[in-house]
């Protein structure tokens, strides 16, 4: 049923063969996850024809489905290992990964984008398809996903792969499924709201429902909520947003900030956290929508592994099981009778009738986590290199000030001198300081207040993933938080040297103007005068 082919240097050779009795691989287990890069597990003996003729990197496999005439699997050989055991017998272990892992071989570039999801899809995989061999292009394809705005304001990092790229600007911000399709010799690369279909054929007992096992996460449920809405103005004008208090439910809900739900008090015990809605400026509509989000939160996870035979190989089934396809599961005794969507699932291409299933919702593991802690770690450095870069301007434009106060201080002492041509060359500087504070101020991006809606500094979706860090403090000049004491020492020190006396400069500029207004020609007539009585 399954044809597996090496591939180097445009010579295939096959290392499995589909029909009974004729060359195998000791094993072979296919493993695919929804947005996650396709792993092949090879094992074979000295007399394959594998042996010896496998590259990492550069040999390609394929695994062909002779029975549907599609591809289950496409890729390049990675790690090897052998083994030897008691008897002498030598086997070779191969780990290969799909298609996507091709997206591990570029870099992206630092660049400041604004545009769609489906914009941003194309940028990144031009620049993939710049840096790779042909056989690792990828085409940009159908972008069904998109935001509210259908815009994105982000910026791509040369820290990261094309593929970490894609993850984190359009999979975990906007949402989408990945999905791989070929037509006439080109690859596509899709980004679909839902890959897989509904199907009819059902699992159960007695059919071809064969084990199942059951797995719960209850870590994210929250039994009290405290709903925040916008911030409340502090009346510390030097308080910054991050210092503001927000919005609470206390004053139309007997002076208590939090919502109970005594059910799930019961079942978990008091499970803490908070919600936060930017838009939200009414206490009464605020405790509206905390009521709503903790009536209609998922409570907890559900995941079941199930092995189940794959009768559509007999044809006693018109479906076969693939990954994001859903099916209703059957089991009386455990109490299940849902519809359930695939979203793992591992073959043995020697026995492929026995498929093992993921079904229901996808976990997050140690790896997922940690994956998610860096990201934050890397934004935190990312806001950090806007404020310095913020704080350079602001340092340019106090040197440009200090140029204008230089120029009509040389004005200033020309009048006082009488001296004309010197007066002539400070009107000129001065004219000259004035267009580079211009040119400075204009360098200066105009960012609007990001919040969980809207997006401006940072995108929307980042404001809302910031809200939700409770790690970090408010910096002081005494105590590290977000920033450390010694850089808010130092923002702290900008605020007070651009501290600019508007009606100062504004007599400054008044003067310039009647300095310019002097007919030169009058004013060299009369020093002449008083020089020659």
């Amino acid at each position: 049923m399954y044809k597996v082919t090496i591939i180097n240097d445009d010579v295939e050779t096959v290392i499995h063969s589909p029909h009974a009795n004729e060359l195998k691989l000791e094993s072979g287990t296919i493993k695919k996850e929804i947005n996650k890069i396709d792993s092949f597990n090879i094992t074979f003996f000295l007399n394959n024809p594998a042996y010896g003729n496998l590259k990492p990197f550069k040999t390609l496999i394929n695994v062909l489905n002779t029975k549907t005439g599609k591809h289950e699997f496409e890729g390049r050989i990675l790690n090897p290992s052998g083994s030897m055991d008691d008897d002498g017998l030598v086997t070779y272990d191969y780990e290969c990964e799909g298609e996507l892992g091709y997206l591990h071989d570029s870099q992206q570039k630092h660049r400041e984008f604004r545009g769609t999801p489906e914009e941003l899809m194309i940028d990144l995989l031009t620049y993939h398809n710049s840096q790779v061999e042909d056989y690792k292009k990828f085409e940009p394809g159908i972008v069904e996903v998109t935001t509210s705005t259908d815009n994105l304001y982000i910026y791509t990092s040369a820290e990261s792969t094309t593929f970490e790229e894609i993850s984190d600007k359009i999979l975990d911000r906007v949402g989408g499924e990945l999905s791989i399709r070929k037509e006439n010799g080109v690859r596509y690369l899709d980004v679909l709201e839902r890959i897989g279909e509904n199907k009819q054929t059902q699992i159960k007992i007695a059919k071809n429902l064969r084990s199942i096992s059951q797995s719960v996460d209850p870590t994210d449920i929250i039994t009290r909520l405290t709903p925040l809405g916008t911030r409340v103005k502090s009346e510390n004008e030097g308080a910054t947003d991050a210092s503001e208090a927000r919005l609470t439910i206390e004053s139309v809900n007997n002076g208590v900030p939090y919502i109970d739900r005594i059910d799930l008090i019961e079942e978990f015990g008091i499970q803490g956290g908070s919600v936060t809605w930017d838009d939200v400026t009414l206490p009464s509509i605020l405790l509206t929508r905390g009521q709503d989000w903790i009536n209609n939160q998922k409570i907890v996870l559900y995941q079941y592994e199930i092995t189940a035979l794959d009768l559509s190989l007999i044809g006693l089934d018109i479906d076969n099981f693939n990954i994001g396809n859903s099916h209703q599961v059957i089991n009386p005794i455990m109490n299940i009778d849902e519809n359930l969507r695939i979203i793992g699932e591992t073959t043995d291409i020697n026995n492929p009738q026995k498929a093992i299933l993921k079904f229901g919702d996808k976990f997050k593991s140690l790896n997922d986590y940690q994956a998610d802690a860096n990201k934050s770690a890397k934004k935190v450095v990312e806001l950090e290199r806007v404020v310095e870069g913020q704080s350079q301007r602001l340092a340019s434009i106090q040197q440009e000030l200090d140029t204008v106060d230089q120029a009509v201080e040389d004005i200033n002492q020309a009048i006082t001198d009488a001296d004309l041509p010197a007066l002539e060359d400070a009107i000129a500087n001065l004219n000259q300081a004035v267009s580079d504070l211009t040119d400075a101020v204009d360098t200066i991006p105009d960012y609007d207040v990001a919040t969980q809606t809207t997006d401006g500094l940072m995108s929307a979706i980042d404001k809302t993933k910031l809200d939700g860090l409770q790690n970090y403090s408010n910096a002081t000049i005494t105590t590290d938080g977000l920033m450390a004491k010694e850089d808010k020492s130092k923002l702290d020190l900008i605020t007070v040297v651009n501290a600019i006396n508007l009606d100062d400069l504004k007599a400054k500029l008044d003067l310039i103007t009647v300095v310019n207004a002097i007919d030169l020609d009058q004013l060299e007539q009369r020093v002449s005068a008083l020089e020659n009585p």
